[in-house]
């Protein structure tokens, strides 16, 4: 029980109290106001702090200086399961007195309102507190502080990224209180803000040393894709990928791995000396610079591909030095195709060297000089008149290129792939990557090409067509292809003719069509040319002008047989005149 607030009344009579007189009225509201005050004021909804006076299985009895004990459920202590008789413990008052005249008060509220009231003032005044790390949960940890479970996220831990969360729980750590939601009864708390003041003079007394060129050690705090974040004791520097070895560098991971200590060199930083670059390549000599000096150009390297792009392939005869072999050093060929269609990442590879540049330390490469040039001994392997067989490559309107070997390219003119067919475009005739029968017509060394031609495998079939196309002969043909300036007929024998319009009209008056099939004569024969102009009119134009001539003929046949007739009656008729006349003669004389 708490002390009485007052002390006992000196002139109280207790010797009337014990033989049951009764005292004046004034003594009974002195006796009943000493009493009162001698009990605690309370009030409802406040905390305030109680005896423990009696514990069962189910509810723990405590004092707080009021008329009556108040009673709180045990549970509400479970944190505590040490709680005993005699134990001071804060307590809330719901109810001074409910419907059964009981004190009602409750401990857990108690914690929490006075809990509430003690983070809001550590974070007014910036305080520093302790707390217990509960367990992990998404992100961070929960931690106990003054009974409420507040959060610490991860990246408020420490001032480095912190990998294994499990080693922090169960610790007790101290921390500032850095946000509250009120609304939510939310708190987040912070042991990273208790050290970066500490750091921040470090970092200024560190920055204010620095020099480029000037070698520090560090811990490799982060590992990205692009580079690694060096711990210089409180201030952070970035060794980019490219600065960690002279070699390719795929992934930082391959030179470096975490907490790993090692030697840097500045290389820059800002005005502010916030971004600070460093390296870790530069303490080491450049390899370039250990080079075999008697290597040249023209000397056989051996390497390995470390990177490969459509134009090229990168080979490191070295750590740290590279060549180029350029596409078009990988073949004699001068189709140009991909890289990766000679070699892939990580072959070994042998190469000769073409160009080298000590002091701009760039090599150029080349793997087809290990091979003999093709165009060396051309005339030998390919002579004019020669037949081979190639691979056709590709297609332009006037012919078609073909590969007779890797580096040996030619062309066929269009004019040189038959003998008889009209051909319009090389796709009629045959199709890339096709092999076709050529020979050698034309060689031209410096340019690297040869004109060839299909044609010229077989006998010229016009030799054999002049004495069968002749002039005025007639074969029959038929039209494969209307055009506005006439018709193509095709012939026996696989030989196209042209008949113009004017010679595509039928006796009947109507014109031929496409598909059919007619007789039709030679007017025109050029060998040279291989051109065979054809008429269908002439025909029977020249049948109808054969019919005239030949009745003419017999006009002119019936003529002379009535000629001699006519001309002896002529005859007689003038020997009678003249005798008239010579008669006349002599009459006259007489």
């Amino acid at each position: 029980m708490s002390e009485l607030k007052n002390s006992p009344i000196e002139d109280f009579d207790w010797e009337a109290f014990e033989k049951g007189e009764t005292q004046g009225e004034k003594s009974r509201e002195e006796l009943e106001k000493t009493y009162d005050e001698s009990l605690n004021t309370i009030k409802d909804k406040e905390v305030t702090e109680g005896t423990v006076i009696a514990i069962n299985k189910r509810e723990v009895v405590v004092n707080i200086g009021y008329k009556s004990d108040g009673i709180i459920p045990l549970n509400e202590f479970r944190y505590n399961p040490d709680l005993k008789i005699g134990d001071n413990v804060e307590v809330f008052i719901e109810n001074q007195e409910d419907k059964k005249g009981q004190l009602l008060l409750s401990h857990r509220k108690a914690r929490a309102a006075k809990s509430w009231d003690r983070v809001n003032e550590a974070l007014e005044n910036d305080e520093v507190i302790t707390g217990y790390i509960k367990c992990r949960t998404k992100g961070g940890m929960i931690v106990d502080v003054f009974g409420i479970e507040a959060f610490l996220p991860g990246s408020q831990i420490d001032v480095k990224p912190i990998r294994d969360y499990d080693v922090f729980v169960g610790k007790t750590m101290q921390f500032k209180v850095v946000k509250i939601n009120q609304e939510f009864k939310n708190v987040v708390v912070s042991h990273k803000a208790l050290i970066e003041a500490e750091i921040e003079q470090q970092k200024k007394e560190i920055i204010s040393k620095l020099e480029k060129g000037q070698v520090l050690e560090g811990v490799v705090k982060n590992i990205t894709s692009y580079g690694v974040f060096i711990d210089l004791g409180g201030v952070d520097g970035l060794i980019h990928i490219t600065d960690l070895s002279w070699g390719r560098v795929n992934h930082p991971e391959e030179i470096v791995s975490l907490d790993q200590k090692l030697n840097v060199v500045i290389l820059d930083f800002d005005d502010d000396k916030r971004r600070i670059a460093l390296g870790l390549k530069q303490l080491q000599p450049h390899p370039w610079d250990a080079l075999d000096p008697n290597l040249k150009v023209g000397d056989k390297v051996k390497g390995k591909v470390v990177v490969m792009a459509d134009y090229g392939a990168f080979v490191e005869i070295a750590p740290g030095v590279e060549g180029l072999i350029h596409v078009s050093e990988m073949s004699w060929s001068q189709h140009l195709r991909s890289a990766q269609d000679f070699m892939k990442k990580d072959d070994e590879v042998e190469a000769v060297i073409l160009t080298l540049d000590r002091d701009e330390r760039k090599m150029s490469l080349g793997i087809k000089q290990l091979k003999a040039d093709p165009w060396e001994n051309i005339e030998a392997k390919y002579p004019v008149g020669s037949k081979h067989t190639a691979k056709v490559r590709n297609f332009t309107n006037f012919g078609v290129f073909v590969e007779l070997e890797e580096g040996v390219d030619g062309l066929i003119h269009i004019s040189d792939l038959s003998w008889t067919k009209k051909i319009k475009h090389p796709s009629e005739f045959t199709q890339i990557g096709a092999d076709i029968d050529v020979q050698v017509l034309e060689i031209d060394k410096e340019n690297r090409r040869l004109s060839l031609g299909h044609k010229q495998l077989e006998e010229n079939p016009w030799d054999v067509f002049e004495t069968i196309f002749t002039v005025g002969s007639i074969h029959e043909g038929t039209i494969t292809e209307l055009l506005d300036k006439g018709a193509v007929v095709a012939l026996p024998h696989g030989v196209e003719g042209f008949a113009t319009p004017k010679h595509l009209v039928k006796e009947d008056g109507t014109t031929a069509a496409q598909g059919e099939t007619l007789e039709f004569k030679v007017i025109e024969f050029n060998k040279d040319a291989k051109r065979i102009i054809l008429s269908h009119s002439r025909i029977f134009e020249d049948a109808a002008k054969a019919e005239q001539r030949k009745a003419k003929k017999a006009a002119k046949a019936a003529v002379a047989e009535e000629a001699p007739a006519t001309s002896q009656i002529e005859k007689t008729t003038l020997g009678d005149i003249q005798e008239l006349a010579a008669l006349k003669e002599k009459l006259s004389k007489k």
